[in-house]
């Protein structure tokens, strides 16, 4: 049982990375114009009737970007970007509920990929131990808990912005690559925190009850062999004064 545990702690391990991959390519998303991270983006909308307005705009982490060539063109990058259609005149109606999800959408994120990384490093201790197996599960739940709140965000906030573009005649689209890595993301944290629980548990009859009964056994058997020893010399003391 307990030679599972590596086995287990290497695939949490590969969920792990594979989900800060995704959050990492997620939240670099339109910082430089470069592949890929220039084609990652949460909302697009055709902003062509706007006076002033690039043709089309996207709505990234960082920055509100104009399109050309299909690829996302940004200027200098702002951290914690909130989503705001003011910014380009959209007409599109506003309120400060967009303004504060997307807010708490930076910092939720950033926790998130605190404790991912605590975990993956935490993670290689799991596959010797099982409390490493526990205490990085319990990092990954942590991480799980945040990307979830940062994911849930994401599809509030932008889903509506897009059917309040849409309303407005202004055709608006979800960002495909965003959404997919934030979702499948959650998927792995939720993955790599069962692996690294069921890793925790492998092991456990052998290094509890079954040691303890092992002990119980040992010192009853030497009870009785000391028991025994006992009687065979009483009877052989009065074997010898019967002669």
């Amino acid at each position: 049982m307990a030679a599972g545990r590596p086995i287990l702690s290497f695939l949490a391990l590969f969920f792990t990375a594979g989900a800060m991959l995704l959050m990492f390519l997620t939240l670099l998303g339109g910082v430089t114009n470069h592949t890929p991270l220039n084609n990652i983006y949460f909302l697009q909308v055709d902003s062509s009737s706007i006076p002033g307005a690039p043709t089309t705009s996207r709505w990234t982490f960082w920055n509100l970007c104009a399109v050309r060539n299909g690829r996302s063109q940004c200027g200098s990058s702002h951290p914690c970007f909130p989503f705001d259609p003011r910014t380009r005149a959209i007409s599109a109606p506003i309120t400060n509920h967009y303004w504060l999800m997307s807010r708490f959408m930076f910092p939720f994120i950033i926790i998130s990929l605190f404790f991912a990384t605590c975990s993956l490093f935490l993670g290689f201790v799991a596959i010797c131990t099982r409390i490493g197996s526990y205490l990085s599960s319990l990092l990954t739940w942590l991480a799980w808990l945040f990307q979830v709140i940062t994911t849930s965000l994401m599809t509030a906030c932008f889903v509506q912005g897009r059917n309040h573009f849409n309303s407005a005649s202004e055709p608006a689209t979800l960002g495909s690559k965003a959404f997919g890595f934030m979702w499948a993301a959650v998927a792995c944290l939720t993955i790599s925190a069962v692996l690294y629980c069921m890793g925790g548990s492998r092991g456990k009859s052998e290094d509890g009850y079954s040691g303890r009964e092992t002990r119980r056994r040992g010192f009853f058997a030497s009870r009785q062999s000391s028991t025994k020893s006992r009687g065979s010399f009483r009877n052989g003391t009065e074997r010898k004064d019967f002669a």
